[in-house]
């Protein structure tokens, strides 16, 4: 009896044991629904841009120092206004550089009337040597005498040519149409030649916007360097350093000779009007180039990606579970990003939960929400 009864109490237990652990499995694959909000994917139009750190370049900036010394007579400008080609901008004592180039032109009639004394004695001995009436020796010297009275002639003109340069660089005329700075100099300055810095002059219209671009991009910039850009074009837009849009479109006008092997970067220049004068060289700004990717495409909000090792994976719909499918991303634009590889554009994914799920978690949805949409 003693036996039976311990037999008896072990296959109770037993049964207990299989009862309980019943229980907690039922427990376990009672899993609830996991809320999660979804939204409908759809092809979108999707306009976005990259956007550069660029500065504002005058096409044309010339530095005016002296080139003669003397001290500065006049000054003829307002500083920071507009000047043009050839107006008088600094005067320099011209007073010695007068004198001088005054007295190179009265040298040069000097050695020009005894070049013709010199060419009629020569013309003379000529025609008597034709006739043996002359000797040779005077012959000979009346040609010396003229070819020295010919160097002396060139040596003096070009005497002249340095003393009326000298005298034309005592006046410092605008090199272009542009906009001039600060004066460097004031009245009664000692100019050095070649040194002293009187002021700079750059052009205003149009201007450059230099910025950099990797040397992977160079391709897509050669081709749109070569493409014809209409008034409306909106491929190249600049944003001033208040954030506001500049009102004029740019075009490709050089890209750099060469590639910098430290940065692998390469200088790309794009050209705008300025008529109103808005930019000013040295200024920074954005230049913001329309995506190789934009037009119709899949734009998803970004919390609906899941990162894992590198890779990007959504969730999808099926009936009341989800399907992680992996997907390739393309550029963020705002709060969304668009899907290069991955989704069709008809499917319905979860936005909002994606970090409870696993492939195949039963799902109840919230409320749905609409994608947003940026332009």
């Amino acid at each position: 009896m003693y036996k039976i009864s311990h037999i008896i109490i072990y296959f109770a237990l037993i049964a207990g044991l299989v009862s309980c652990s019943g229980n907690t499995a039922n427990k376990r694959t009672a899993v609830p629904a996991i809320p999660v909000t979804v939204t409908n994917v759809s092809l979108t139009k999707a306009i976005f841009f990259n956007s550069y750190p660029a500065n504002i370049v005058a096409l044309k900036e010339v530095e005016l120092r002296g080139q003669v010394s003397g001290y500065i007579t006049g000054i003829y400008f307002t500083e920071g206004k507009v000047v043009h080609s050839g107006e008088k901008l600094y005067e320099i004592d011209r007073r010695k550089y007068e004198a001088t180039y005054k007295e190179a032109q009265s040298n040069v009639k000097i050695v020009e009337a005894n070049l013709e004394k010199v060419q009629r004695d020569a013309d003379r001995y000529t025609d008597l040597a034709t006739q043996n009436a002359v000797a040779k020796q005077l012959l000979d010297n009346s040609m010396t005498d003229l070819k020295n009275a010919r160097h002396q002639v060139d040596a003096v003109n070009s005497e002249l040519v340095k003393a009326k340069t000298d005298y034309d660089y005592s006046l410092i005329n605008a090199p272009f149409d542009g906009t001039i700075g600060f004066s460097g100099v004031k009245l009664g300055t000692l100019i050095t030649p070649g040194q002293t810095l009187l002021n700079t002059v750059s052009s205003d219209d149009p201007m450059g916007v230099d910025f950099e671009i990797s040397e992977n991009e160079l391709g897509r910039f050669q081709k749109l360097e070569s493409t014809v850009i209409s008034k409306n074009d909106t491929t190249f837009k600049i944003t001033l350093p208040d954030n506001s849009i500049y009102p004029y479109i740019g075009m490709i006008s050089v890209i750099d000779r060469a590639v910098d092997p430290q940065t692998g970067t390469i200088r790309v220049r794009i050209t705008v009007p300025n008529h109103e004068r808005i930019l000013k060289p040295g200024m920074s700004c954005k230049v913001l180039v329309l995506n190789a990717n934009a037009g119709q495409q899949i734009l998803i909000p970004f919390e609906a990606v899941l990162e894992q090792l590198s890779e990007y994976f959504v969730y999808i719909i099926k009936d009341k579970n989800v399907q992680q499918v992996k997907v390739s991303l393309g550029p963020r634009v705002n709060s969304n990003v668009i899907v290069l590889k991955g989704l069709k554009g008809d499917e319905t994914i979860v936005v909002d939960g994606i970090q409870k799920l696993h492939d195949g978690s039963e799902i109840t949805i919230a409320q749905p929400q609409k994608q947003q949409q940026h332009n």
